[in-house]
């Protein structure tokens, strides 16, 4: 006997009807938007693509949307724009699917509201350091004002003489000035300062034949000497004594470098000669030449040619010769004696 199964089918046709009722897809379906989008799609056998060919969105940006990777999405504002037409695809309603979507990403620009109800713990300690802070400050102020209060009382008494006590008692009237003051003497002008031995002297004091001194000139002066002019003839600044205080000269014939000194090791005369440049020696004792090319000089002899500086130090005395003395024929014979007449 066959089961008789008509009563059967329509209750589960029934239960079938709820539990698709039941699979519905809603917006509050997963744990975001996303899951709940994708649910819909599914529950409506589209795919990915046929959303995006819809929506005429990318599938990449369909696919970020229902994984929430919205680093791979644009800005927040097109995002929310394709979550708005995703979900009027899927028959939801847009602002609750978008009210959604900020449910499930904040948006990071927005501060979070601090909670209503939770007491706010300050540490005790800054109170304690804000009132000893204003103590300080005030015995500050305190000590400042009182040092000026004692000092303007301890103030001594102006001092500061009445001009009309100094004003003059005779009659107002013209004043008479004396004769102007010399200058004071620091505000004098010194004398020029004369080198010693390179002004004219009253009375020579050069005496080639004093003791200490060479005879001869030769030991002085190169014996084969360079060729140079016969006589004296300036090419350049001549420096010394003035032609007429002055027997020796001594002219440069290359740069070198020249330093006169006295007797007693004074400097006369320094400096770096060019050639052509001449010194003439004043005549006093004692002058030496320093060199340390002697070579580079020559030597004139009351204008006539000598030769070249021999040794780096040279005695000026030594460069003039002694004056010859008369031979013994040439000295006038003795008068006769007178004889008595």
């Amino acid at each position: 006997m066959p089961l008789d199964a008509s009563g059967v089918t329509p209750i589960f046709a029934a239960r079938q009807a709820d539990a698709a009722e039941q699979e519905k897809p809603t917006l509050d379906y997963g744990p975001d938007i996303g899951v709940a989008l994708r649910h819909a799609r599914e529950w409506r056998g589209m795919s990915i693509q046929d959303v995006a060919d819809e929506t005429r969105i990318r599938r990449a940006y369909i696919a970020a949307i229902e994984d929430m990777r919205l680093d791979q999405l644009p800005s927040r504002p097109f995002t929310i724009g394709y979550v708005r037409s995703y979900a009027e695809l899927m028959g939801f309603e847009p602002g609750s699917a978008i009210a959604r979507f900020k449910e499930s990403s904040p948006d990071p620009e927005n501060k979070l509201r601090e909670p209503i109800g939770v007491p706010q713990e300050r540490d005790p300690r800054l109170g304690l350091i804000g009132v000893a802070g204003g103590a300080i400050l005030a015995a500050i102020i305190t000590w400042n004002v009182a040092q000026r209060v004692i000092t303007a009382a301890e103030a001594p008494p102006d001092s500061t003489p009445d001009i009309q006590s100094f004003a003059p008692s005779g009659p107002a009237g013209p004043v008479s000035l004396g004769a102007p003051l010399p200058a004071p003497p620091e505000s004098t002008v010194p004398a020029p300062y004369l080198t010693p031995g390179l002004e004219a002297p009253a009375q020579p004091t050069f005496d080639p034949t004093r003791p200490g001194v060479n005879p001869s000139a030769t030991a002085a002066i190169n014996a084969q000497p360079l060729s140079m002019p016969a006589t004296f003839t300036p090419h350049g600044s001549v420096f010394g004594a003035p032609p007429a205080s002055s027997v020796v000269t001594i002219q440069a014939r290359e740069p070198s470098n020249l330093v006169v000194r006295g007797a007693d090791g004074a400097v006369y005369f320094a400096r770096q000669m060019a050639p052509g440049e001449a010194f003439r020696a004043p005549l006093l004792n004692g002058m030496r030449f320093e060199t340390s090319n002697p070579i580079g000089f020559n030597v004139y002899v009351r204008g006539q040619a000598r030769g070249q500086l021999a040794a780096s130090i040279t005695d000026v005395a030594s460069l003039v010769p002694p004056p010859a003395q008369a031979p013994a024929s040439a000295q006038p014979a003795p008068a006769p004696a007178k004889t008595a007449g």
